[in-house]
C-alpha cells in the first residue's frame, strides 16, 4: 500500500472497501431486504394520506420535467434523482412505521430507501435509453443491505446524539458510498463521496421536549437527497478530503466530537438481518412493545375506565428517557414521541393507527385524564436486557389498578411482534400491512402484480427497476 493511501482516514478506507468489493451471499439478508423494501414502500403509500406530508412533494419548480426521471410511488411524479431521493424517502419515513436499529446510536435503515430507489430508477432509465442492460432490482436490494449495514456499524460505537448530531446523518454518509458506487463509481470516488458527506451535520434539537416537530418526518429525506448530490459530484470528478475526520485541528472528530474518535468494526449483513420491523402501529421503536401490551390490555381495561386508579408501566432506559412526557402536547409529531399519549390511545381503542395523533383524536379527554394517572419506571433488568446486543431485548410492561384494590396483572413483553426472534409471526403480519397499504392506491388487478412479484424473490431480483417502479405509477 503506497503512502496517499495510507493517509487516508481508515473509516473512508473501510467503507469504501465494503461497498466495492464485498459479495452478499447471506440469503437470509436478501429476504430481509425484500420484505424492508415492501414494508418501506407500503409506509411511503399510507404517507400519501397526510396532507402535510404531500405539501413537501413535488419538483422544487413547479412543473418541471425530467428526462429519464425517477418515479415517486403511488404519485404521477418524475424527478431528477436527487429530489426523488427527498420525496421517496419523507414519504417512507414521515409515518414513523419504517424499520429501526438499535445499537450505541439508534437509526432507521429504511431512511436509505428513497436514495437508493431513486437512483437506480433514473439509472436504469439512462442506460436502457443509451441501449446499455437496464439496472435490476436485484442491485437495489444489494445496496440496501450494504447501505443498512453502513447506518448500523458507523452508529455502533458512537452516540451521536450526546454531540447534538442527529441520526440522519447515519444514512446519509451510508447513502454517499451506496449511491457512488450504484452510478458505477471508483473506489476512490466512493472514498471521495463518503468523505464529502462528513463536512455538515444536523442537529437533533427537533426531536427533543417542546422542540419536538414534524421536521423529524423530513429530515433524514433531506440527509440523504444530499448524499446522493454529493455522490454525483464525486463521480463526475469532485474530489474528497482523505483527513475529514482525523485532521487535528478542524477535522469531524475535533470539531463535532470533542475529540472522541469516529471508527467502526466489521462490515458484515448483520444489521438487514436484524432488523426491527414496526408492524403493530406507527410510533417510537421504545414504545412498540409497550403498546403491545396496552392492546391485550384493551378487551378488560376499556370497560372499566372509570374504575382505574393508576397504571404503571415499567420500562427500560431509552423508553424513559426519551419519550417519557407529561404536559401539553403541541402537535401530531409531539403526541407520536410520548409514551404515556400513545399508550393511553391503545387502551382505549385496542389499536393505535397515525391518525391517533391528529388535533381531533387528540382532543378526546379521556386521553389526558389516563396520561394523569400512569406512572412510568424503569428496570435495571430491562435496561440491561436491551444493552445486551446479543439479546437485544426491547422490553416494557404494563399494570393496571383500579380503585377496589383489584389488578389486571403485569402484562409484559420482552420482545415485539417486529423483532427478528419473532419472525414466524412478524412476517405475515408484514405482508398484511403492505397489502392493506397498497389498497389505499390501487385497483385488484395492479395489487395482485405487484404482491406477486414483490414474493417471488427471484423474479424481483431480475426485473429492471424502471419497470417495478412503473408498477407504483399513480
Amino acid at each position: 500500500m503506497n503512502a496517499d493511501v495510507l493517509s487516508v482516514d481508515k473509516v473512508l478506507l473501510e467503507v469504501a472497501d465494503y461497498v466495492d468489493t464485498y459479495v452478499v451471499e447471506s440469503q437470509l439478508a436478501g429476504d430481509t431486504a425484500r420484505y424492508c423494501l415492501m414494508d418501506s414502500l407500503g409506509c411511503a403509500l399510507e404517507a400519501l394520506d397526510h396532507a402535510d406530508c404531500t405539501k413537501l412533494l413535488g419538483p422544487i419548480v413547479p412543473g418541471t420535467t425530467v428526462e429519464h426521471g425517477a418515479r415517486v410511488p403511488g404519485t404521477q411524479l418524475v424527478l431528477d434523482p436527487v429530489t426523488a431521493a427527498f420525496n421517496i424517502a419523507t414519504m417512507v419515513r414521515w409515518l414513523d412505521f419504517s424499520d429501526t436499529w438499535i445499537t450505541a446510536q439508534t437509526t432507521h435503515p429504511s431512511d436509505d430507501v428513497g436514495a437508493i430507489l431513486a437512483v437506480a430508477d433514473y439509472q436504469s432509465r439512462v442506460n436502457v435509453a443509451a441501449r446499455k442492460p437496464a439496472v435490476t432490482m436485484g442491485t437495489v436490494l444489494e445496496a440496501m443491505i450494504k447501505a443498512h449495514e453502513l447506518q448500523g456499524g458507523l452508529g455502533a460505537k458512537i452516540r451521536l446524539s450526546e454531540a447534538g448530531i442527529d441520526h440522519s446523518f447515519l444514512p446519509k454518509v451510508a447513502c454517499a458510498a451506496v449511491v457512488a458506487r450504484l452510478l458505477g463509481g471508483t473506489r476512490e470516488q466512493i472514498v471521495a463521496a463518503t468523505s464529502l458527506a462528513f463536512f455538515d451535520v444536523s442537529l437533533c434539537v427537533h426531536r427533543f421536549g417542546s422542540n419536538t416537530g414534524p421536521r423529524k418526518g423530513w429530515a433524514s429525506a433531506d440527509a440523504t437527497s444530499q448524499a446522493v448530490r454529493l455522490a454525483m459530484m464525486a463521480v463526475k470528478g469532485e474530489p474528497g478530503y482523505p483527513q475529514v475526520l482525523s485532521q487535528a485541528q478542524w477535522g469531524f472528530n475535533k470539531s463535532f466530537l470533542g475529540g472522541r474518535e469516529f471508527a467502526a468494526g466489521t462490515y458484515g449483513t448483520a444489521v438487514m438481518e436484524g432488523v426491527l420491523f414496526k408492524l403493530l402501529c406507527p410510533v417510537v421503536i421504545h414504545a412498540q412493545s409497550a403498546i403491545e401490551c396496552a392492546v391485550r390490555l384493551h378487551p378488560a381495561v376499556h370497560k372499566r375506565l372509570d374504575d382505574i386508579a393508576a397504571i404503571k408501566i415499567v420500562v427500560h432506559v431509552e423508553t424513559f428517557n426519551k419519550i417519557n412526557k407529561t404536559g401539553t402536547l403541541r402537535n401530531a409529531a409531539d403526541r407520536d414521541h410520548c409514551l404515556q399519549y400513545a399508550v393511553a390511545v391503545a387502551l382505549l381503542q385496542g389499536k393505535l393507527t397515525a391518525n391517533d395523533y391528529a388535533d381531533e383524536v387528540a382532543s378526546d379527554p379521556r386521553i389526558d385524564r389516563l396520561r394523569t394517572l400512569m406512572q412510568v419506571t424503569e428496570n435495571p433488568r430491562y435496561t440491561a436486557l436491551l444493552r445486551d446486543r446479543a439479546v437485544g431485548a426491547n422490553p416494557n410492561a404494563i399494570e393496571v389498578i383500579y380503585k377496589d384494590g383489584t389488578s389486571s396483572g403485569v402484562i409484559e413483553v420482552e420482545f415485539p411482534v417486529g423483532h427478528p426472534r419473532r419472525r414466524e409471526e412478524g412476517i405475515p403480519q408484514l405482508i398484511r400491512k403492505f397489502e392493506s397499504n397498497l389498497a389505499l392506491r390501487f385497483a385488484a388487478g395492479r395489487r395482485r402484480a405487484i404482491m406477486a412479484l414483490c414474493l417471488d424473490h427471484a423474479r424481483l431480483a431480475d426485473t429492471p427497476v424502471h419497470e417495478f417502479t412503473d408498477l407504483f405509477a399513480a
